[in-house]
């Protein structure tokens, strides 16, 4: 159970860093720079799926060490 756990661990971390910055103006906003950063922007196409993967992966992290905290699998 703990090498799954490391494996989902290692995806929902690559996963994470593949997605594009929901808040990338916001170094711009604390600057007084003209921003987009309140613009309603949609996730289309592999941005979705990743977000999706990641949801899942996160899901599956938290039920994994939930799992692992009650002692059912030692």
């Amino acid at each position: 159970m703990e090498i799954l756990l490391m494996i989902v661990s290692v995806l929902l971390i690559a996963l994470g860093l593949l997605q594009s910055g929901k808040a990338e103006g916001a170094g711009n906003v604390l600057q007084g720079g003209n921003s987009d950063l309140f613009s309603n922007r949609k996730e289309r196409g592999g941005e979705l799926l990743i977000s999706r993967i990641t949801f899942g992966l996160g899901m599956a992290f938290f039920l994994i060490s939930f799992l692992m905290s009650t002692n059912i699998f030692k």
